[in-house]
């Protein structure tokens, strides 16, 4: 083991820290964490964890969930200029003037959105459990806010009507049913695993739609032994560790979210040596994220 990560494993350990990495981490970075998993897993993970400090390594909504959360830690952010563009694509603000519109309507918010977005919201949801989210509701009427693939992902298995904002995620969104025909033709026999924030013509022609963590578990559990990945090109280390033995191919090579890599060993290590960057979120924010939050964590 080098010198950098023999210090993090150290410092770690004399500051009571854990470190949770999200699937899509550069393989150097999931190697160090404690915990890698996707948005559902590490949201639940935050909201159980007695160590004194949580270092999130993802993006910056991640690392406010966990500050909302748990409040009461330090949450740290090594690459405190690791945004998630889509959750930028809709403001608190924005959503106020939705509901204005739609009164009578629930708000579903994803988690990729600030926490500003998710104290004006009713639940939260990730990509793993937006159908059982929404069908967990009274209302008829679904504000799905951000991502429009995924709110017409999650309108296929719900009677509700579904009116989603027009975000969407850069990665997934690009991919094309050229990129599927292609990667079949490259690989004849392999199944087809897409995200579901990817568009609906390709999850038309995908055999499977999981989120990360459903895609780790199917390659895992199957018999299957090729499977084409579409998804963040981060998830290949993972699965490769995971699943030995299983051949996955990347559904586009181009499919990488280029601030899920701007976190590195030497951020992670400053981070824990310095204490900073600390996300905090304001307690009339955090209070109404966490009900948004708290909601979602409690349907199973």
């Amino acid at each position: 083991m080098d010198l950098l990560k023999e210090s993090i494993l150290r410092l770690k350990q004399e500051k009571d820290a854990i470190i949770l990495a999200h699937n899509y981490q550069t393989a150097d970075v999931q190697d160090i964490a404690d915990f890698t998993g996707d948005s559902l897993e590490l949201a639940r993970k935050a909201a159980t964890l007695d160590n004194e400090i949580i270092v999130f390594c993802g993006v910056d909504f991640m690392a406010e969930t966990a500050a909302v959360l748990s409040p009461e830690k330090t949450v740290l952010l090594p690459a405190p200029d690791a945004n998630c563009p889509m959750a930028d694509m809709i403001t608190a603000g924005e959503l106020r003037v939705l509901k204005e519109r739609f009164p009578e309507a629930a708000v579903v918010c994803y988690v990729n959105t600030s926490a500003e977005v998710k104290a004006e919201s009713d639940v939260c949801c990730t990509s793993a459990n937006a159908v059982q989210v929404v069908r967990s509701l009274k209302e008829e009427d679904i504000l799905f806010v951000p991502d429009r693939n995924l709110g017409r992902y999650v309108a296929r298995f719900t009677d509700k009507r579904i009116l989603p904002w027009e975000g969407f995620c850069f990665v997934h969104d690009r991919i094309t049913p050229a990129d599927v025909l292609q990667a079949r033709r490259d690989h004849p026999g392999a199944e087809v695993l897409v995200h579901p924030e990817c568009r609906p013509e390709v999850i038309d022609l995908a055999d499977h739609v999981f989120s990360t963590s459903g895609m780790i578990r199917h390659v895992c559990s199957t018999d299957s032994r090729e499977f084409i990945i579409g998804t963040e090109v981060g998830i290949l280390h993972r699965m490769k560790r995971d699943c030995p033995g299983k051949l996955c191919y990347p559904l586009s090579s181009g499919a990488v979210c280029v601030t899920m890599k701007k976190t590195d060993l030497s951020k992670v290590h400053r981070s824990l040596e310095t204490l900073k960057p600390r996300v905090t979120v304001p307690d009339d924010i955090a209070e109404g994220a966490r009900l948004a939050i708290r909601r979602m964590l409690d349907i199973r």
